[in-house]
């Protein structure tokens, strides 16, 4: 029987960092059972990588197959880590404006802040789970993706800078089902330095 080879480590959730405690209009309760759900699609990951090791390969369908169903289920687990840790490490600051390298390049590619911001939130607002401000490194641009989940609609070559979860998780608590309320209090809390720290880590030019 061939069987699948690959290295598989455990990973654990990243901790949050304090700030994301006292966000203004994205209350401790709902940051809190968020982080939970976040919690769980690891602990997926982590089992879905321990049923992987040692399946049969001989059995793939693509009908219906044991490795087909947790292939799909895998990257819909991964989506959902990769996600929440960009979701969360760009939150907990003063929002505004964009200001630095992030501020000149969504100047150059929606016109304005005003323009970025009305459009991803109107993206968030058609998007049944996700939307992000990416750059396409093909194009040379920032764009704002719509993501009905963590592993729908993903764009190659593009990295997202930005990620507005729309899932009614991340603001049924506080706004029950106004979630254009919830997306402006993400504006609100969005940390640019955090955002400008991943465009120089990734070298992404002017």
């Amino acid at each position: 029987m061939a069987t699948l080879a690959f290295q598989f480590e455990e990973i654990t959730a990243r901790q949050l960092k304090p700030e994301l405690y006292e966000l203004d209009g994205i209350s401790r309760a709902a940051v809190e059972a968020h982080y939970k759900l976040y919690e769980g699609y690891v602990n997926k990951r982590n089992e879905i990588l321990r049923q992987l090791d040692g399946i049969d390969l001989a059995s793939a369908n693509q009908v219906y197959s044991e490795i087909r169903g947790l292939k799909v289920e895998l990257s819909f687990a991964v989506g959902g880590i990769k996600n929440h840790e960009i979701y969360f490490e760009h939150l907990g600051g003063g929002g505004g404006d964009p200001d630095g390298l992030i501020g000149d390049l969504i100047a150059r590619d929606f016109g304005s802040a005003a323009d970025w911001r009305a459009d991803l939130k109107a993206t968030g607002m058609a998007g049944r789970g996700w939307a992000w401000t990416a750059y396409d490194w093909d194009e040379g641009r920032l764009f704002n993706y719509i993501g009905d989940a963590q592993n729908t609609f993903p764009i190659w070559n593009a990295t997202p800078l930005i990620a507005l979860d729309v899932y009614e998780h991340a603001y049924f608590l506080d706004y029950q089902t106004d979630r254009g309320s919830y997306i402006t209090a993400f504006f609100d809390n969005l940390d640019w330095h955090t955002v400008n720290d991943w465009v120089s880590k990734y070298q992404i030019q002017k």
